[in-house]
């Protein structure tokens, strides 16, 4: 859904289990920061909007630190946020922290670093006025503060190539689009798409998935086979609840290995975010479809509304991922993907549309996750995430929120995802409320180009699906 009918709400962040290490009978107790401190920095300080009351430390050194115990401060003595037990800032890591329930950041006030004793100062930032929507370093880490696009999580809107100053250019297709539905076949909230051959999968924040199969005229229409000729009702592990889903991927093994889905709420309790990627199999021919495994992200993200969470999703095989030389961010070394088991072989990717913020996750087959990326997309939100694998890029899609821009992300030479090209909707398309992209593989390219879909979550003019076209 769309930020301009969001809702706003505050939520605590819970990002770490509260466990510490067992020692062995007389062993000495090794002081929390035992690496350089000063290595740590406040490196991101936001004060109000949807995201508020948070900061965010930055690791500049060479070697992790253990900043369990360490204490946040605002310029109130009496005030204290503790790091829970169990947090550690590997080489160039960030993590944001939500204070607002131990204490509020004013218009004028301070964020303060103290190592566990609440007395030994590590790092501040003092400002005079609200974050408008951030306060970052630039450099990371080193720089002075400036005003800048909220990036909590990851490296910040510097001015760089990940930081939304390229240009926007023309759409590199036809200007031109066409409805590719039927009149009233969806109605609003269609979200996510992903192409797969022949069959188009669609997410419909409702709580519903769609398996979509061609019209014979250049869309799409429900498969009526399998009972999937209404979508299939979603729920969580157990047939709970209603997940509100808006993103669709697969991994390269296709359908036959689940679909996934990306989910910011419950629609049972839709105040509340529950950021999950959820796995489903599809195989059945039943009208409800009950969730194989959760991936409940809600804890090791920065809090946004409840209606502000998780649009996108997209999946990035390990193979390109390590050919390109990408850096794991949890370990700040070259990304290794042995050292997580068994896990799909490649990174799943979530957009967040009340931050644009892009985070990369490795999801385990034992339920285990690991964040290994957060990338600033350079827009105001995110709605709609797919990877390219005939052309190797990451697309970023925003709808009416930034009048449907589009963005390419490659891997640089540092091993982060970074903006290669910035593109603006079909001039032929008006600016529809576009949640949803997704484009056909290489073996549709005719002539140099190839199908490209978008899904309107509004239902502008009866139609929920739109068909433009793309250079391959």
């Amino acid at each position: 859904m769309t930020a301009s009918i969001a809702r706003r709400r505050r939520r605590g962040l819970a990002l770490f289990l509260v466990a510490g290490p067992l020692l062995a009978a007389g062993a000495l107790t090794v002081p929390a920061h035992a690496a350089p401190a000063d290595d740590i920095r406040v490196n991101e300080v936001v004060t109000t909007g949807d995201v508020n009351d948070s900061i965010e430390l930055y690791n500049k050194g060479a070697a992790a630190v253990d900043v369990s115990g360490w204490i946040l401060k605002d310029d109130d003595n009496g005030s204290r946020y503790a790091i829970p037990s169990g947090t550690t800032l590997a080489p160039g890591a960030f993590r944001a922290f939500d204070v607002h329930a131990q204490f509020g950041l004013g218009s004028s006030d301070q964020a303060r670093l103290f190592l566990a004793d609440g007395k030994t100062l590590v790092d501040s930032f003092s400002w005079t006025k609200h974050s408008a929507p951030s306060w970052s370093r630039c450099p990371d880490g080193t720089g002075a503060f400036k005003a800048a696009a909220l990036t909590l999580g990851g490296p910040n809107d510097c001015g760089g190539s990940g930081g939304g100053t390229t240009a926007p250019v023309a759409w590199p297709g036809s200007a031109t689009v066409t409805t590719a539905d039927g009149a009233d076949v969806f109605g609003e909230d269609l979200s996510g798409l992903y192409q797969e051959g022949g069959v188009l999968w669609g997410a419909q924040n409702s709580g519903k998935l769609w398996r979509l199969v061609r019209d014979g005229s250049g869309g799409w229409k429900p498969d009526t086979s399998g009972g999937w000729s209404a979508g299939k009702t979603l729920r969580y592990p157990g047939g709970s609840g209603s997940p509100d889903d808006e993103g669709v991927t697969l991994t390269g093994s296709g359908s036959a290995a689940g679909v996934f889905v990306a989910t910011e709420r419950d629609g049972a309790a839709s105040g509340t975010s529950r950021l999950s990627v959820l796995k489903y199999d599809v195989s059945g021919t039943g009208s409800t479809l009950t969730a194989a495994k959760e991936w409940n992200l809600t804890a090791d993200l920065p809090p946004v509304g409840s209606n502000l969470g998780l649009e996108g999703v997209t999946w990035v095989p390990d193979t390109y991922l390590t050919g390109a030389g990408f850096k794991d961010a949890s370990t700040g070394a070259a990304y290794d993907p042995s050292r997580y088991g068994a896990h799909g072989a490649g990174v799943f990717f979530v957009g967040v549309e009340g931050t644009g913020m892009v985070y990369g996750y490795v999801l385990q087959d034992s339920g285990a996750f690991t964040r290994v990326a957060s990338v600033s997309s350079g827009m105001s939100g995110v709605m709609e995430l797919q990877w390219e694998p005939q052309a190797s890029r990451l697309w970023v899609v925003c709808d009416d929120t930034c009048h449907g821009e589009h963005r390419t992300l490659r891997v640089d030479a540092t091993g982060a995802f970074a903006t290669t090209a910035v593109y603006d909707r079909p001039s032929g398309m008006p600016d529809y409320n576009n949640e949803g992209f997704a484009l056909a593989g290489a073996d549709e390219c005719v002539a140099g180009a190839k199908p490209v879909y978008w899904a309107d979550d509004a239902d502008d003019g009866g139609h929920a699906l739109r068909r433009g076209s793309i250079t391959c």
